[in-house]
């Protein structure tokens, strides 16, 4: 198995196994995960492709595997389905065993932060991934200012993003150490926490807080106990 695949599977394996737990139940979920994480992946896949084929960033042929879909190593498309299905289990685990909480977030500062995030990206706009990443981020702020205020003033969804920034320290730390995932330096602003860009962490934000807001819409939409 590549490096990738053995990260893909080490990132699934815990929340997968933990799934049928009794008190969390992230079985009884699924019928609302899976859109969620499908939605969301999708976006993220599309982005993928396009920035891959222009040469943001690249794969380190030693540690994956030899199939590809759309340029696109296969373990790198199973990374947007494993990574956010292990997320979605820490938020039904904040939810089982965190009593719920208001965060002051009101809409005018989701609004302030979109704009914020606009202006970063019109700043770096010659740096490609600096760009997108916070027009993605501009992208989770509008979202939830429209049509999710109230999951901005959750405590569970903000606990839900904090815990995950510990496995994405893990993980994202073991494909930019090794490295797995190889950045073109003309498209990023050089900025490393460690190993991992500093563009790295605006990108699991926006992806982990619009796959958290899909899941909460679909959960509206598809009854799950």
């Amino acid at each position: 198995m590549s490096t990738y695949l053995i990260l893909n599977l080490a990132s699934i394996a815990f929340p997968l196994a933990l799934s049928f737990d009794r008190k969390v139940a992230f079985y009884r979920k699924w019928p609302a995960v899976f859109p969620a994480v499908g939605v969301v992946a999708l976006a993220y896949l599309v982005w993928d492709v396009i920035v891959t084929a222009r040469g943001d960033w690249s794969f380190n042929p030693k540690h994956f595997g030899k199939v590809k879909i759309f340029g696109l190593p296969i373990e790198e498309m199973l990374f947007f389905v494993t990574v956010p299905y292990a997320c979605l289990f820490i938020f039904e685990v904040v939810r089982a065993y965190f009593p719920e909480g208001v965060v002051p977030f009101p809409r005018l500062l989701a609004f302030a932060l979109a704009a914020a995030a606009i202006a970063a990206a019109l700043v770096f706009r010659r740096r490609d991934y600096t760009f997108l990443v916070f027009l993605s981020v501009a992208v989770l702020f509008l979202t939830g200012g429209i049509f999710f205020p109230g999951l901005l003033q959750s405590r569970h969804f903000w606990l839900y993003l904090g815990i995950s920034y510990l496995p994405f320290l893990i993980v994202n730390g073991v494909l930019t150490g090794i490295p797995v995932v190889l950045y073109n330096p003309d498209e990023i602003l050089g900025i490393r926490v460690i190993t991992i860009p500093l563009e790295d962490f605006f990108y699991n934000l926006s992806m982990l807080g619009l796959c958290g807001m899909a899941y909460a819409a679909f959960r509206q939409i598809i009854p799950v106990r």
